[in-house]
């Protein structure tokens, strides 16, 4: 038997609320092979919410990797008091483009960082789709975004890592300064040493350079999240933290996980080698603690949580700051 999640005891956080969603939100995209849509989540009270961009993964399901997935994650962080928004990136299994004549197919890299930009120039006409959330209102001063694998290389590219392609002519820089923080988890890393499947089917990773990524980040890599067909090394999933500048950095290292870190794509998701419920419950409440204290420089509950995990008998993580 999988066991519970065991959200109070593992990370201090306060009190949940019913959450509200709402889904399919048209973003206006203008020129984009397929209309954008996002799923939004807000707790069932409160005004001027914090806003997460929840960028999801490239992965080989058709609908976990979309607006549709990500609950363990997006239901608990909007239950605490954050608006989570979902966009759909055009690399989504169900919009079936991934084999199309497009530029940057199957990753649609570049695309994805433009999604969220999207999300963040029309968060006013989002609000107003969604019914009573315009009186209630988003703080589009406090904006985070947090990314699992492909959509970890998104969030990086907003916090400023750039892909120095030679044979790519468009601008570097898509970082946003809208967002105050991100999070990386399980994130590609540097492309040097990159194993010949991931150069001859996602070429774009060789040319992955994190020396610009000034944002501030936390990084999450599991010390079993492990991938030949990518990389041979253990440490490629914490090269964000590794190579990027500090100050603002932070790695956190879970014990055990591996690439779906407990099963942080959907709930029973058959993609989960490493089922486990508790695993998913420190790290969301772990990341809610991380952006609280980010984006509210008053709130001491990442502190809390960094005590907590110290003082934990068997700590299921470890963090390194720089």
């Amino acid at each position: 038997m999988s066991k519970p999640y065991t959200d109070a005891g593992v990370v201090p956080v306060n009190g949940s609320q019913p959450v509200i969603t709402y889904h399919p939100v048209t973003v206006d995209a203008p020129g984009r092979p397929s209309p954008l849509q996002v799923k939004v989540s807000v707790p069932a009270t409160g005004g001027d919410l914090p806003v997460i961009v929840l960028s999801h993964g490239h992965g080989a399901s058709n609908f976990l990797a979309s607006m549709k997935g990500y609950a363990p994650l997006a239901e608990f962080w909007a239950a605490h008091g954050f608006a989570v928004i979902q966009p759909t990136h055009l690399d989504a299994g169900e919009l079936g483009l991934r084999e199309a004549d497009l530029p940057d197919a199957p990753l649609f890299w570049y695309d994805r960082a433009n999604d969220v930009r999207h999300v963040l120039d029309h968060l006013d006409d989002l609000q107003e789709q969604v019914p009573g959330l315009a009186a209630r209102g988003l703080d589009a001063d406090r904006v985070a975004a947090v990314g699992h694998s492909l959509g970890g290389m998104t969030v990086a590219s907003l916090l400023g890592m750039q892909v120095l392609d030679p044979a790519d002519q468009r601008p570097r820089d898509l970082s946003d300064p809208r967002i105050k923080a991100g999070v990386l988890i399980g994130a590609p890393g540097a492309g040097h040493d990159l194993a010949d499947w991931a150069r001859e089917n996602y070429p774009v990773l060789q040319h992955v350079d994190f020396s610009t990524m000034t944002g501030a980040a936390l990084v999450v890599a599991g010390d079993a999240d492990l991938n030949p067909f990518f990389s041979g090394r253990v440490s490629y999933r914490s090269d964000a933290f590794t190579l990027s500048p500090g100050p603002g950095k932070t790695l956190l290292t879970l014990f055990g996980a591996e690439h779906i870190y407990g099963g942080v794509s959907g709930y029973d998701a058959a993609e989960t080698s490493d089922e486990d419920p508790e695993r998913v419950a420190t790290l969301r409440a772990l990341v809610w603690a991380y952006l609280r204290s980010r984006l509210f420089a008053d709130d001491p509950a990442w502190q809390d949580a960094v005590d907590a995990l110290a003082a934990a008998e068997q700590p299921l993580a470890e963090i390194e700051v720089k």
